[in-house]
């Protein structure tokens, strides 16, 4: 009978009724006793009760505290300091790292780049490659929208890349989209055919994606004065919120506000505002007065973060303009006579790594090891020696034969890092025995008067090597003449091979093995004396929290998880920290 549910209920009513009866009880007798007390002894008792109660609040406050974890919470703003302003704010015209910045964080592609530099979904939704690796096919997110709440389509990834391969519009991805057809299945299916495979090819498809329904009605010629180039709409996880201009009409200040709509969740930053400056000192000064709080370029001490940049310097030979470069020996001597370490030690600042060879470190291809001579300039003497070359004291000149080496004349650009360097390499040539000159041109000069005509001998420049590591440009042999990238001339059919199966292979195991043997058989032919690959800096509050970085092509590659990073955090229950 007792387990009926009435019995149960009757009895549940009884404990209830006996418990607060003892609890009045207790209470009535302890306010008796307490009344019987003095006053004095009733303040004590008081006081008692009041370091019992805080005791035990503290100390299940504390408890709690321990329990807890911190998490992300959404709010703040990062003001950042950038040199230049934009005005291109749009995948398809962005020249300068002030454009492709917004362009990143207010665009998206079909594919994008995480934090640790790998190629993830975005607008996509998946995708597949033919077995032939010439055919891509993407679908879409269903939630993929713009900023103006406009759903992403196949028909807007058509336009853009369409658009891209207009000639009429001069896109600096004219290039990367020669050649690609392009096709809506339907509205959220879109497919690219290429002509022969290439590897790479998914990395192209990060292309912000223009919002077809505002752009199709403008034409080329009126595409770049747009109100849209500095008022973007784009699906990217923030929207232009605020511009500021100086009174000749050039952007001073843009905000960029978290955009509700983006497809992966909103960002944990409500705003980040730049402010733009004439030049690098004057965002240093910034930086270190509080007007910023972050900026690239410049160090800011133990909240400085960096990250391997896609580039390699080094003096690149020119043996079809200087005969006496066509000789190895010379080549390796001039190379290892240069003093790696002190350059990115005392003229780099220890922001740079030392090379060896053509592929920028940071990926999964090992470096060819810096030589460790404590005296290069001996080192590279016994080198010549060996290669038949003698020295003459006398004449200050290294013969051999009819041929001599007795000076050089290094080109380069009229910017100080490149300076700096070039006098650090002559300084180590000089202790070879040989004189050096160096020529410095402005950026465009040395390109349209040096670089194109081959006018050369020995050529201190950067390769911006993509993220794809796709080095056909710079080291095919049907590259050596404008508008090719191969300004050393090189020629080797082995590595041709190489570069050819490197971009083509589906196999990234494969794609990878070819690009060891590349660097290894470039770097064995001496073929530039190849200095250092730069670090890229990135000076941030301490308590910006969240921010990873990948190997950096571009400064915009700084934003790969913007979405991530956070100012704010929130106490709770792991529990619900796993959920989020």
């Amino acid at each position: 009978m007792t387990d009926s549910p009435v019995w149960r209920e009757r009895l549940a009513r009884l404990g209830g009724w006996l418990t607060r009866t003892l609890r009045i009880r207790l209470l009535e007798k302890t306010d008796e006793h307490v009344r019987r007390l003095s006053s004095g002894d009733r303040l004590i008792f008081y006081v008692l009760v009041a370091l019992v109660l805080a005791t035990s609040l503290a100390g299940l406050y504390a408890l709690e505290q321990s329990l807890l974890v911190r998490v992300p919470a959404y709010g703040g703003t990062l003001v950042e300091g950038e040199v230049g302003s934009p005005r291109f704010v749009n995948p398809l015209l962005a020249i300068t790292d002030a454009d492709r910045d917004l362009a990143k964080l207010t665009y998206a592609g079909l594919m994008g780049v995480n934090g640790k530099g790998q190629l993830v979904p975005v607008l996509a939704e998946s995708y597949t490659v033919s077995p032939d690796g010439k055919t891509y096919l993407f679908t879409i997110r269903k939630n993929a929208e713009f900023s103006d709440g406009a759903p992403v389509t196949a028909e807007d990834v058509v336009f853009t890349v369409e658009k891209a391969q207009d000639p009429g519009l001069k896109s600096p991805e004219y290039a990367n989209w020669a050649g690609v057809s392009v096709q809506a299945v339907d509205s959220r299916t879109v497919k690219f055919t290429l002509t022969k495979p290439y590897a790479p090819f998914l990395g192209e498809t990060t292309l912000g994606i223009l919002p077809a329904h505002l752009w199709q009605n403008i034409s080329d010629e009126e595409f770049p004065f747009s109100t849209l180039e500095t008022n973007p709409v784009g699906a990217g996880p923030f929207t232009v919120t605020n511009v500021s201009r100086d009174a000749s009409g050039l952007i001073t200040s843009m905000t960029v506000s978290e955009n509700p709509h983006y497809v992966l969740g909103r960002p944990y930053l409500d705003r980040i505002r730049f402010q733009y400056y004439d030049q690098t000192d004057q965002v240093a000064t910034a930086l270190s007065n509080g007007a910023v709080e972050s900026a690239y370029g410049v160090s800011n001490g133990p909240d400085t973060l960096t990250a391997p940049y896609a580039r390699v310097f080094g003096i690149f030979f020119n043996p079809n303009d200087t005969q006496v470069f066509a000789q190895l020996p010379v080549r390796e001597a001039l190379s290892i006579a240069i003093d790696r370490e002190n350059i990115v030690k005392n003229v780099l600042g220890g922001y740079a790594t030392a090379i060896m060879g053509p592929v920028p470190p940071g990926g999964s291809v090992k470096q060819v090891p810096v030589a460790s001579s404590t005296n290069p300039t001996a080192a590279a003497a016994q080198v010549l020696e060996a290669g038949g070359w003698h020295y003459d004291g006398s004449a200050r000149v290294w013969k051999n034969g009819s041929d001599t080496l007795d000076s050089v004349t290094i080109r380069t650009s009229n910017v100080p890092e490149l300076k700096s360097v070039a006098s650090a390499v002559k300084a180590d040539w000089e202790k070879l025995g040989v004189s050096v000159n160096i020529e410095l041109y402005e950026p465009g000069d040395l390109s349209q008067n040096v670089i194109r005509p081959r006018k050369y001998g020995a050529l201190l420049y950067g390769m911006v090597i993509g993220r794809t590591q796709d080095l056909y440009a710079f080291w095919d042999s049907q590259e050596r003449n404008d508008p090719g990238l191969n300004i050393a001339m090189y020629a080797n059919k082995n590595v041709d091979a190489l570069l050819e199966d490197a971009r083509g292979n589906p196999d990234p195991a494969v794609r990878t093995a070819d690009l060891q043997k590349i660097e290894d058989a470039i770097a064995a032919d001496y073929p530039a004396a190849f200095i250092y690959a730069p670090d890229f800096t990135y000076a941030v509050p301490a308590n910006l929290n969240g921010v990873e970085l990948p190997q950096i092509t571009t400064p915009s590659d700084r934003f790969a998880n913007v979405a991530n990073w956070y100012l704010k955090t929130d106490a709770v229950w792991p529990f619900f920290a796993s959920s989020r």
